[in-house]
């Protein structure tokens, strides 16, 4: 896992995981503005505690680590996630299928860009550069963990802050989703970010950046 920096020294770590389809990359904006064995980053960074951003695959990674460690986490955001995928396996294999008949992650990206509700411009050249630059085989074990979990029964024991956060036009993880992690998880906060698709925080950056910072103002 390649991972990113920025900030400085003594501010709140915040540590963000990326979905199956994107590389670290897509958090670019918010390195910028906010100056993925994520356990071993953060013990190679000599990070105690951290708060936790997961979009998609991240959210996944989010519920993996509050079972392991969850004396490391001060707080947790899920952005585009879900606590257990309707029709999962067949969702996760009818994905897999389709990445093997493009041939290439480049012809797949293409795809799949047009599922994401991305229109022709810089956010579709993105996304597909980023998922091209993987593998078909590590895509497919990528989505088989991504999309079949069920961490239902895990909800109600987390209770650390949370937020969870959901683009308008996310047709992947669409509100429902949202709203179950949410409703199970004691305290948590929902928001919708208007105009966003599946990853909002590439789709409406500033829209997701304020919803992110004003829920780490209330964490102390």
């Amino acid at each position: 896992m390649t991972a990113r920096h920025a900030g400085t020294p003594g501010s709140p770590v915040i540590v963000f995981v990326h979905g199956v389809g994107s590389t670290a990359a897509i958090w670019d904006y918010q390195l910028r503005t906010l100056s993925d064995d994520v356990l071993a980053a953060a013990d190679e960074s000599r990070i105690e505690r951290f708060h936790f951003v997961g979009c998609s695959l991240g959210g996944v990674v989010g519920f993996e680590l509050w079972k392991r460690a969850p004396q490391r986490i001060r707080s947790l955001t899920f952005v585009g996630s879900f606590a257990a995928y309707p029709d999962a396996q067949a969702y996760a294999d009818s994905v897999k299928a389709a990445a093997r008949a493009a041939g290439t992650m480049e012809n797949f990206a293409r795809e799949r860009a047009a599922k994401l509700g991305l229109s022709l411009g810089p956010r579709t050249d993105e996304t597909i550069a980023q998922m091209a630059c993987k593998s078909v085989d590590d895509y497919v074990a990528s989505t088989q963990a991504t999309w079949t979990g069920d961490y239902r029964s895990l909800l109600a024991t987390i209770d650390i802050p949370t937020l969870v956060l959901v683009g308008e036009r996310d047709a992947v993880a669409p509100l429902p989703l949202a709203r179950e992690i949410a409703d199970g998880i004691p305290g948590a906060r929902l928001e919708v970010i208007a105009g966003a698709g599946h990853v909002t925080n590439a789709d409406e950056p500033d829209g997701f950046d304020a919803a992110l910072r004003r829920f780490l103002a209330t964490v102390t």
